[in-house]
């Protein structure tokens, strides 16, 4: 297939345009005077490298959120990428090449026109430069700022667009945060990690970015993931069953279809109950 065939765009502001992938997986593309920086890389199907040079005539770098497949699996490609080493391991049972085939077979409905020469090939993280809270990207009026999130994974990490006022929790808090597999932290850790990350970015951003879905969430959802791991602490949760690739876990308060809570908030969690006070 086509290059264009896998991706499509939005432009969100001035300066920062959405990339959609293969399996509903969002990218994000920071333009200043005079570098880009792309964050998250999809599934590595389709070259999205060749795709961003497109949009873009300036440097890029890549800042990879986490190390799952569907975020991380493009970066390849590309020359230079950073991301937080504490997801080496998820991310090198993730850029397998079986894995990555089996997400998307089970996310993409043109699975069946993909050939194997659409697939990026895999690369060793140990090639990738260490990405740090504090950590700040400069592309020339146009500032990014990186924060610790940890929770859906241990490296996962936030990017705050300064002058645009955006936080991109990515999958750290979302919908439908998933924080019930190995790699995931439990309940109390994962709290106490939202706590930091609103208390260091708190009063600068205006709307928070996603990495599935619209993309688009509110700037309360940092407080409102807060108060429901409180509430699952408590036994104040709905606790609807959820089975995803052979795993229990528990949707923590009611939701449709689409995610979206019964109660009209913003915000959900799916865990483990044996991992809430971890």
């Amino acid at each position: 297939m086509k290059v264009l065939d896998f991706f499509k765009v939005e432009k969100i502001s001035e300066s920062i345009t959405r990339i959609f992938g293969t399996t509903g997986e969002l990218m994000y593309l920071a333009q200043g005077n005079n570098k880009a920086a792309l964050i998250d890389t999809g599934t590595g199907v389709g070259n999205l490298c060749e795709y961003v040079k497109e949009l873009t005539d300036k440097p890029i770098v890549v800042i990879i959120t986490h190390g799952h497949v569907d975020h991380a699996s493009g970066a390849p490609n590309f020359e230079e990428v950073y991301m937080n080493h504490a997801d080496d391991e998820v991310y090198k049972e993730h850029i397998d090449f079986e894995v990555r085939k089996g997400y998307v077979q089970a996310q993409y409905r043109d699975f069946d026109k993909i050939i194997e020469s659409d697939y990026v090939q895999p690369k060793s993280s140990s090639v990738y430069k260490e990405l740090r809270e504090g950590d700040t990207f400069d592309l020339g009026g146009i500032t990014l700022e990186i924060y610790n999130a940890a929770g859906h994974t241990k490296g996962q990490m936030a990017v705050l667009f300064k002058e645009d006022r955006i936080l991109m929790t990515g999958d750290a808090a979302n919908q439908a945060t998933f924080l019930f597999d190995k790699y995931s932290l439990g309940i109390t850790s994962y709290e106490k990690s939202m706590k930091d990350l609103l208390s260091k970015t708190e009063g600068k951003f205006d709307k928070i970015l996603l990495s599935h879905g619209t993309g688009d969430a509110p700037k309360e959802l940092l407080e409102n993931i807060i108060s429901l791991c409180e509430d699952i602490k408590t036994g104040n949760s709905d606790d609807i069953p959820f089975d995803f690739m052979g795993q229990r876990a528990y949707i923590a308060k009611k939701a449709n279809e689409k995610f979206e809570r019964i109660d009209g908030k913003f915000g959900n969690i799916i865990y483990s109950k044996e991992k809430v006070n971890k």
